[in-house]
């Protein structure tokens, strides 16, 4: 039987983590998780809802050692977790905070106190069967439900391995701090797998806010890697704080704009990389984005175009994935992205896309952040109307309509353009289309303008 282990690349006394109180060797870590693994009552499937990246590692190695399954949502909206409650009959849930789900009969398990557990001594790394469906991720519900993508655990391990020398992390490791949640496929992948086959270390926490970024790159020592989103990114450099050293940014979740890298770059000094991939496919590009447009696929990945549908395989990919979105294959390997095939828009014959759109809106001075949104029922009459929500204090409507027209064809100007305080993202910073939905039918489907 083919194994991987638990840990690779690593000597036991080898720091792993980084917490409030210190560092965590791996061999302190796989102590940690078999004593969690006795705490787990009965049952498959573990939905694994620990926001301290620590207690997450801890949960989904207690679940590898003791066979478990760890199911990860990026959201836990109660009609997400209803959903995986109706489709894993046993399922149980780990958390370690406020945690609430009304209506929803989900058996729960605090994390424990881990310095009231009995922790055995480790003297060897456990080794898992490569073959075996070990994690289940979750889609974000961009563009519906949630559906779910397991993961092997030899093909994990790939991951993490094939990232750490696509961004080339092999010969310096760093740690890394990300301000994504950990259940999400980009957090997973880049803040735990990138750890646990890359030779990485990473900070416990999940910063949000400016000042607790800055906290968490002043809680561990060099070289770091901030793993964050554009949305992110943006308001930690608009923040006016005092950056500590950053070796290198990455971005993921939406895409970055040349600016906002390159800004990047001039305050801290340290390359800005993009990673490219989806939940079903995992990750499967980088690139530095101040370099230019063209990605470079990560190490064993191979793209195949069958007509207008391009489809990873290879490497880490689970089986022949398609993508969702347009890709021109370049002769040197290196390919451009032109959108997802979800996003073009089509008016009296001329083409463009969301993501085209969006960045032509925040690319106004004195917009903070701004979408458009094509809704559902975009042909009455035979008419295309897009709609655009700006979050742009100060700045009057007309302003707005006015610098948008230099920027974008008439025939794809918003009708309405709709000011609101906030956009409906969630904590990796997307705008799932059921929040854009819900903020067409508050403020446009009613009249209000």
């Amino acid at each position: 039987m083919n194994e991987y282990p638990l840990v690779s690349g690593r000597q036991l006394d080898d720091i792993l983590a980084w917490r409030p109180e210190g560092p965590v060797s791996v061999r302190d870590f796989l102590s940690d998780a078999s004593a969690v693994a006795a705490c787990l009552p009965e049952g498959s499937g573990v939905l694994n809802l620990c926001e301290d990246r620590y207690r997450f590692a801890v949960v989904f190695a207690a679940c590898l050692l003791t066979g478990k399954t760890s199911l990860q949502p990026s959201s836990q909206s109660v009609e997400t977790l209803r959903q995986i409650v109706r489709d894993y009959p046993g399922v149980f849930c780990v958390t370690d905070g406020a945690f609430e789900a009304p209506g929803l009969e989900l058996p729960r398990l605090d994390f424990p106190d881990l310095s009231a557990l009995e922790r055995p001594v480790v003297d060897h790394m456990p080794m898992i069967a490569a073959d075996r469906v070990v994690a289940i991720l979750f889609t974000s519900g961009s563009t519906g439900l949630p559906q779910p993508q397991g993961k092997t655990w030899g093909k994990l391990v790939l991951n993490g391995r094939a990232e750490a020398r696509g961004l080339g992390l092999e010969q310096t490791p760093h740690v890394l701090i990300g301000t994504v949640p950990v259940q999400h496929s980009y957090g997973f992948e880049s803040t735990f797998l990138l750890a646990l086959h890359g030779g990485c270390c990473f900070w416990s926490g999940k910063p949000f806010y400016p000042q607790d970024v800055v906290g968490a790159l002043q809680a561990v020592p060099g070289p770091r890697m901030l793993v964050t989103t554009p949305y992110h990114l943006s308001a930690l450099l608009s923040s006016g704080l005092a950056l500590p050293a950053v070796d290198k940014w990455l971005s993921a979740t939406a895409p970055l704009s040349n600016e906002l890298a390159e800004q990047a770059e001039r305050q801290s000094g340290a390359p800005v990389h993009e990673i490219y991939g989806s939940t079903e496919s995992s990750q499967l590009a980088s690139r530095r984005t101040t370099d230019g447009a063209a990605w470079q696929l990560l190490p064993g990945v191979v793209l195949e175009q069958e007509g207008d549908t391009t489809f990873a395989r290879a490497g880490h990919v689970e089986g022949r994935v398609p993508l969702s979105d347009i890709i021109e294959l370049l002769p040197d390997g290196r390919f451009l992205l032109h959108g997802r095939h979800a996003d073009l828009v089509n008016i009296a014959g001329k083409r463009t896309s969301l993501a085209y759109l969006n960045h032509q809106l925040c690319a106004i001075e004195g917009v903070q952040d701004g979408a458009f949104f094509l809704p559902d029922d975009d042909a009455r009459d035979g008419v295309t109307r897009l709609t655009a929500f700006v979050v742009a204090p100060g700045l009057a409507r007309a302003d707005l309509v006015a610098a948008l027209r230099q920027r974008i064809d008439a025939i794809f100007m918003p009708r309405p353009l709709v000011l609101v305080d906030g956009l409906p993202r969630n904590s990796t910073g997307k705008l799932p289309r059921s929040g854009l939905q819900a903020l067409y039918q508050n403020r446009v489907s009613d009249g209000q303008r």
